[in-house]
């Protein structure tokens, strides 16, 4: 673990320990810290991330190959499509060659007849893992010609009530997944802020139907009976990998300029409860499985969680 100079987290420590704190953690935290709540310059941080931390372990189990864990998408988090999306989420610099090696190796081994991609090729793509593979595949440089069938597929899969539902391929589904929509609005934002204009108008169009159908479910409640789906939407995670929670929705909500909306309040009063009295988020339990770092001890504060609350608070409140 690398810190900032001594003067300067000393600084930021005897202002907002909180902040202090978060600047004496991994270099991948300091990058985000600095670029998103001090809004300064990290480029020079970033660029540490490959070499030093987190970052650079995770990509020290890259094999020669040019993937990581048995492949595409085994074991689940080692595997090279959950690895490229924690190296996403870490900010690695978009230009790292073997991160974009990598992406042009999944792209052209695991295309399906369907135009999406999938692990072995034998049946119907899944939009989760198509969100999250047009997510990393944009951050890391995949040209438009390589994401083009993606988009088709995607978008072939918008449900009429405005979002997307991974099983909506195998079976017959009338209701969009939490989980699947943010994934490919996910996929849609990064998609856009890469400069890619091939049916960009309809994608937007789709991500606009998936904010509506979110914020319908108040981010986390049945639309029909006003219930909390499910508890764990409530509880902060991190990685999230696939899985939704209202920190999760919130934090992409802000990252990519949706309005405050007062159908965000329940989710965002959750939030907030869910300060600790030191003023950081503790994290709840990890996913289980094999991961390239340790996880995070349920029940104490959490760098990543705290930073991405934080971020979140500043555009809402």
């Amino acid at each position: 673990m690398t810190a900032q100079p001594a003067a300067v987290t000393m600084t930021v420590m005897a202002r907002d320990p909180v902040v202090g704190w978060l600047l004496a953690g991994d270099i991948s935290v300091q990058f985000r810290t600095t670029r998103d709540l001090l809004h300064q310059d990290g480029s020079h941080l970033q660029n540490r991330i490959a070499d030093e931390g987190d970052g650079a372990t995770i990509l020290a189990a890259r094999h020669p190959d040019g993937h990581w864990g048995d492949g595409f998408y085994s074991p689940k988090w080692t595997s090279t499509h959950y690895t490229l999306l924690e190296l996403r989420d870490l900010g690695l610099a978009p230009t790292h060659p073997d991160c974009r090696e990598s992406v042009s190796i999944v792209l052209r081994d695991h295309r399906n007849d369907d135009g999406g991609l999938h692990p072995n090729r034998s049946s119907p793509s899944d939009a989760c893992v198509n969100g999250m593979a047009l997510n990393y595949a944009s951050y890391f440089g995949a040209g438009e010609d390589e994401l083009g069938s993606m988009v088709d597929f995607l978008l072939g899969g918008l449900l009429p009530d405005g979002g997307f539902n991974c099983r909506s391929r195998r079976e017959e589904v009338q209701h969009s997944s939490l989980h699947t929509t943010l994934s490919v609005v996910e996929g849609i934002t990064s998609y856009h802020r890469a400069g890619h204009t091939y049916r960009t108008d309809e994608l937007l169009a789709a991500q606009e139907a998936s904010v509506e159908f979110l914020l319908r479910h108040r981010l986390f409640r049945s639309e029909r009976t006003g219930r909390v789906i499910r508890p764990e939407f409530t509880r902060l995670h991190h990685p999230t990998r696939w899985y939704y929670d209202i920190l999760r929705c919130l934090d992409w909500m802000a990252d990519a300029g949706i309005s405050a909306d007062p159908r965000m309040d329940d989710a965002l009063d959750v939030l907030t409860n869910r300060r600790g009295p030191d003023d950081r988020w503790p994290v709840n339990r990890s996913y289980p499985g094999v991961t390239h770092l340790p996880p995070p001890v349920a029940g104490t504060p959490n760098r990543w969680v705290t930073l991405r609350a934080l971020r979140v608070l500043a555009a809402y409140t």
